[in-house]
């Protein structure tokens, strides 16, 4: 859209336009072009700060579940992204955990906790989104046999195949779903039909999922089938 078009239609200066503009740029909810304004590029993921906030009650929801599934002493294994962050921090009160992350997001979340112990993935750093993926997490996971692992994903399609934005998360949700007792996926509804590159495992891989909401009917066939144990998380009455 033209920045003088969206001017005219809220009745504001196009200076007030191109500041709102530039600050939902930098949270990657829009993207400048000369003249004006368009969406980011299909198939690309937010910035952490801007998916942090998006379908957050229903995020906080899926964690509390989590962390009830979740007992003292466990080992667990804890991947990236916001709703794995929400678990991390709803598992602040366990006491007891061994903890094997590539976040330092979740380590920050569970620091102070009472006799934890964590493993952080090393390599290279992702600044932006303050992870270790590839080789370098695969490694780490591998090297744990934990009694849960709890990962996000990009997107669900309606075939069962799970979709994340880069293959390197992929790699590093595998070798945590392999090297675990109980794998636990949490997904909001917003993640059924997302569209996203990277392929890798199935639904039916998984041995729990934790959602907020039934997807559309064309996911009812995948969620009654005996894997995974679908938990649904409704709204607080």
């Amino acid at each position: 859209m033209d920045i003088g078009d969206l001017a005219r239609q809220f009745g504001v200066t196009p200076q007030t336009i191109r500041r709102e503009v530039n600050r939902l740029s930098e949270r990657g909810l829009l993207r400048r072009v000369h003249g004006g304004v368009t969406l980011p590029p299909a198939g690309a993921n937010l910035p952490f700060e801007a998916r942090q906030v998006q379908h957050l009650d229903a995020k906080r929801r899926i964690a509390a579940a989590v962390a009830a599934h979740i007992g003292d002493g466990a080992s667990v294994a804890i991947g990236l992204g916001t709703t794995p962050h929400q678990v991390a921090l709803a598992l602040r009160g366990h006491r007891g955990l061994r903890v094997v992350t590539n976040s330092l997001r979740v380590v920050f979340a569970l620091a102070g906790s009472e006799g934890l112990e964590i493993a952080v993935a090393g390599g290279f750093l992702r600044p932006a989104d303050l992870d270790v993926v590839g080789e370098a997490a695969v490694r780490c996971f591998a090297g744990f046999k934990t009694d849960f692992a709890v990962f996000g994903v990009g997107g669900i399609d309606e075939d069962g195949t799970l979709l994340d934005f880069d293959p390197a998360e992929v790699l590093a949700r595998e070798a945590m779903r392999l090297n675990c007792r109980q794998s636990l996926l949490v997904a909001d509804a917003s993640k059924f039909g997302r569209a996203a590159m990277a392929r890798g495992g199935r639904l039916s891989d998984m041995d729990h999922l934790f959602i907020d909401a039934w997807p559309s009917p064309a996911y009812r066939p995948l969620l009654e089938a005996a894997s995974p144990q679908v938990h649904l998380v409704g709204s607080p009455t």
